[in-house]
């Protein structure tokens, strides 16, 4: 169950990851404004970071009893 818990972590912070990075480095290349979105991404990698480390912590979770 561990290792169905860590590849199911691994995957949904890979989808959110290709699903939030891809469209802002679509927009900042390609929109005048994007260049503003550069102020974002530090925020945003922090929040990638955060879920990282809660879905990790949700895939080493000791099973109850």
């Amino acid at each position: 169950m561990l290792r169905l818990r860590l590849v199911v972590a691994i995957s949904l912070w890979s989808l959110v990851a290709l699903g939030i990075v891809v469209p802002l480095v679509w927009l900042i290349n390609n929109r005048d404004w994007g260049v503003a979105l550069m102020l974002l991404v530090p925020f945003i990698v922090y929040g990638l970071m955060r879920l990282g480390r809660l879905l990790e912590g949700w895939a080493n979770a000791a099973q109850r009893p």
